[in-house]
């Protein structure tokens, strides 16, 4: 065995730099700081990045909720605009000095002008007598026997129910009906759905 056998084992590191080392001892830069600048201004870059990117979001969300506050407001203040011609001609019909007649054709002009304007909104009113109960759409008052009506059916509406699209705005008030013979007028029987 040789003596260089016996002597540890160096590093690899070492060994690499020992290998990459002049041997006239000729001084070379070392790359390592240069690197260690280039990556620490690649760091500060990004994180600068980072920040525009986030600010420039928080921008956009805080004016995409201003534009959609602003929107909300646009739609309330277009619908208000509409509806006070008839506030107008109500106010108009309770200072009216004319016969009673008179005063309902009014009031039925201006409940017209009313329905008219929620219609043109997309609104539907709904009456729904004689249609089949709907607890997603109607909310039940009373379950009572009604000669001549079809089990489940609603036998008188109290206040009409209003929908936009899909969405119900408010239910339709009714009085649903039991299906009633001559013989048994008054038997209330669970309503099965």
């Amino acid at each position: 065995m040789s003596a260089s056998n016996l002597t540890p084992t160096e590093p690899p590191e070492v060994a690499a730099a020992d290998a990459s080392a002049p041997e006239n001892g000729a001084e070379v830069s070392n790359p390592e700081p240069d690197r260690v600048t280039a990556l620490e201004q690649e760091v500060a870059t990004l994180k600068d990045q980072l920040l525009r990117r986030r600010a420039e979001f928080d921008n956009y969300r805080r004016r995409t909720e201003r534009d959609q506050r602003a929107a909300a407001d646009d739609a309330v203040i277009s619908l208000l605009s509409d509806l006070l011609p008839s506030l107008d001609a109500l106010e108009k019909a309770l200072a009216a000095q004319g016969t009673l007649d008179e005063i309902r054709a009014g009031v039925e002009i201006t409940l017209k002008d009313v329905a008219s304007t929620l219609s043109n909104r997309g609104v539907k009113i709904e009456d729904p007598t004689g249609e089949k109960f709907d607890p997603l759409r109607h909310q039940a008052l009373s379950y009572e026997p009604v000669l001549g009506a079809e089990d489940g059916s609603i036998a008188t509406c109290y206040r009409k129910g209003y929908v936009l699209g899909d969405r119900l705005i408010r239910p339709a008030l009714v009085r649903v009906a039991q299906k009633a013979t001559e013989e048994n007028p008054s038997i209330i029987k669970p309503v099965s759905h």
